[in-house]
């Protein structure tokens, strides 16, 4: 559009630049070209009204199972960008766990090409440390690098090798590659489908206990003080014990990043309850103590990031008994909402709240998003912070419906959301509710 765009009137919310106010946003061929209070329409501009929204960065989730190649049934990189932008987030990453395996440069460009067809969000491609995830040959960082990979990981599986992930921090420095964990010391968690405690006990189901992941943490957070060029990320954090290492290794320097899903900060093994299925994920739901800590963690820094962990899987993966039911749930269109309550229950101040969705993310990654200071892609979030809404799983725009939290009533909701200038998503607004 030769005039540009002009979303006029909205609150923006832009942590890394410290902006909570009414600002106009200017933007041309794609990128921001000005921001203030109050900015002239250029001849030809598109004007975006969004007074009464707020105006955000882009979302960013580092942690997200699009399942194309492979399991398209599930997901395809198509629905998983339309779940994507539907919930407010503009770049994603995409895990490698697909069949075959993101251990490839063929496999990268694959992934690469669906997301361009797709036209929605940016896709952008994890890749494996080890061949085929299986723990026991790297895989070509550099290749990968080159082909578009933005961090390596195994995750769905963890490096059960302390040598083989010791080398993987060391080669991964060649690079500046970040190395995203997913900690789990399947010795001790092998066969267990809930936290270990009195409620797995009373369910009959067996537990897996926090040690399966803070240990692991520990193991990696010892390597990475020895090879401290590398990038060390932790994946889906869960346990007290896990942030209380974190927030002791950021202290002295180590550089270490980590994320918290959502499920993990709003729910409890209680969710597991009457044997849904749709509350088991890995790592599993834990306990009080845990979520304080987790809340504790995104408040005071420790945990960088809200990343979805996206798992989308298809209605006979679930609709069977407790333990034999897939791990995971879908949460790119509900990631928002759970968020923002965070700040409206006084946990973490506005600001803050967005920035673990925005610029925090993408600062773990070294991304050029999560802002809109000027010369700043032109992605933007517009939300009705007071819709309040009720999850339907039968209306998501991912493939699939594996979620905890279906009846549950969210407050504040996605309107629109662009990429570089372009409207990519598009939701009717509703008359506020009181």
């Amino acid at each position: 559009m030769s005039g540009g765009l002009l979303f006029r009137g909205g609150r923006l919310l832009d942590p890394r630049h410290g902006v909570d106010g009414v600002r106009d946003v200017r933007v041309q061929d794609g990128r921001v070209a000005a921001v203030a209070p109050s900015l002239t329409v250029p001849p030809g501009a598109e004007v975006v009204d969004a007074s009464g929204l707020w105006v955000l960065p882009g979302l960013v989730d580092l942690h997200v199972h699009l399942r194309e190649p492979g399991e398209e049934g599930k997901e395809t990189i198509l629905t998983g960008s339309r779940a994507a932008v539907a919930g407010g987030f503009t770049t994603v990453v995409a895990m490698p766990n697909t069949r075959p395996v993101n251990d490839a440069p063929g496999v990268t460009a694959f992934v690469l090409q669906r997301a361009r067809e797709a036209g929605l969000c940016r896709v952008l491609p994890a890749g494996a440390i080890t061949r085929g995830l299986k723990g026991e040959e790297l895989t070509d960082f550099g290749a990968l690098q080159a082909a578009g990979c933005v961090c390596i990981t195994d995750d769905g599986r963890p490096v059960m090798s302390a040598g083989i992930m010791r080398r993987a921090l060391q080669w991964s420095c060649q690079f500046g590659l970040p190395v995203m964990v997913h900690e789990e010391d399947l010795t001790l968690s092998a066969g267990g489908v809930m936290t270990e405690g009195l409620r797995a006990s009373r369910l009959g189901l067996r537990g897996i206990p926090a040690s399966a992941e803070v240990a692991m943490v520990a193991r990696d957070l010892v390597m990475l003080e020895e090879v401290q060029r590398a990038r060390l990320h932790v994946a889906h954090v869960s346990c007290e014990a896990s942030v209380r290492l974190i927030r002791e290794a950021r202290r002295r320097g180590l550089p270490v990043t980590a994320e918290v899903a959502p499920h993990h900060f709003s729910l409890t093994d209680a969710a597991v309850e009457g044997y849904d299925t749709h509350a088991r994920m890995n790592p599993p739901l834990r306990l009080d103590r845990d979520v304080a800590a987790l809340r504790e963690g995104l408040a005071d820094g420790t945990l960088d990031a809200v990343a979805t962990d996206h798992a989308p899987h298809g209605v006979l993966d679930k609709q069977v008994e407790f333990s034999r039911a897939m791990n995971g749930v879908v949460g790119l269109e509900t990631a928002l909402p759970l968020t923002l309550a965070l700040a409206r229950q006084g946990t973490l101040p506005l600001l803050r709240a967005v920035e673990v969705l925005t610029a925090g993310p993408a600062r773990c990654f070294g991304l050029p998003a999560g802002h809109l200071g000027v010369g700043a892609a032109a992605d933007v979030t517009l939300v009705d912070p007071d819709e309040r809404w009720t999850v339907d799983a039968a209306a998501f725009e991912s493939k699939s419906r594996n979620t905890p939290f279906q009846g549950m009533e969210m407050t504040g909701r996605v309107v629109q959301t662009w990429v570089e200038g372009r409207r990519v998503f598009a939701r009717a607004r509703k008359g506020r509710q009181g």
